[in-house]
């Protein structure tokens, strides 16, 4: 291979693949839910130490059923935040962000402060 003052140019990279969420936790939560299964049956012969495992995969279903209610939520949340941007777009104004933050920006005049 020839090293060359050009480098080659670099192929865009993929669109993200899009998943049915729903499904994704529940596959999931069904792991969780067989290996807590299987691990209830077998307690006796787990060593003692090793029993923590139990309450792991009972966090694992409660984060589940948690992210099967949460999940859709954040989604339509995003897509009605997505749609006021949108509508402020068609406007031709946008919604004034405020971050929060109490600093100077670099378009402000040095050495004054917004602080209070």
């Amino acid at each position: 291979m020839k090293l060359t003052g050009e480098r080659a140019a670099r192929p865009s990279p993929p669109p993200p693949l899009e998943a049915n969420d729903q499904v994704v936790i529940w596959v999931g939560t069904a792991g969780w839910a067989i290996a807590l299964v299987v691990l209830l049956i077998v307690r006796d012969s787990l060593p003692a130490d090793q029993r923590w495992w139990i309450w792991t995969c009972v966090c694992g279903v409660a984060f589940g059923i948690f992210a099967s209610w949460y999940v859709p939520r954040l989604k339509r949340g995003r897509a009605r935040a997505a749609a006021r941007r949108a509508a402020a777009g068609e406007d031709g104004q946008s919604a004034p962000r405020d971050s929060g933050s109490n600093t100077v920006s670099s378009t402000e005049t040095p050495g004054k402060s917004t602080r209070s």
